[in-house]
């Protein structure tokens, strides 16, 4: 493989560090007036069974045709949401290739969020 396509795909990978942010610390961004944006990037069925107030819904397979449709700010951080902190990894790093600054995963997924019993919305 040339080293395009290897490059082309590591957004992809489930795996690897990227910037993170605590579900308690998220918690409390949400109770201030600047809000994060929210981009769970599950299933629509994942999401439907229960998602953090205010997130949008764009499973992780649907976002690289769909990523220029994201009204979010590029300058604001964003939040990548997903089960268990595997699919948002390369949620985080499709949206830093497509210049959006600040860009987090919620460090644990919707697991540990849920485990802190925060709330969420149907």
């Amino acid at each position: 493989m040339k080293n395009s396509t290897i490059n082309q795909l590591f957004w992809w990978l489930p795996f690897g560090k990227v910037p993170e942010i605590l579900p308690t610390e998220l918690a409390e961004k949400l109770n201030q007036p600047e809000l994060p944006q929210l981009l769970d990037v599950r299933t629509h069925l994942e999401w439907s069974n229960g998602h953090l107030p205010g997130a949008i819904n764009i499973p992780i397979t649907e976002l690289p045709s769909k990523i220029t449709t994201l009204t979010f700010k590029k300058d604001k951080p964003v939040i990548t949401i997903c089960l268990s902190a595997h699919r948002s990894i390369p949620a985080v790093r499709l949206l830093r290739r497509n210049n959006f600054q600040q860009v987090f995963q919620l460090a644990g997924g919707m697991l540990a969020w849920r485990r802190y019993n925060l709330p969420e919305t149907k």
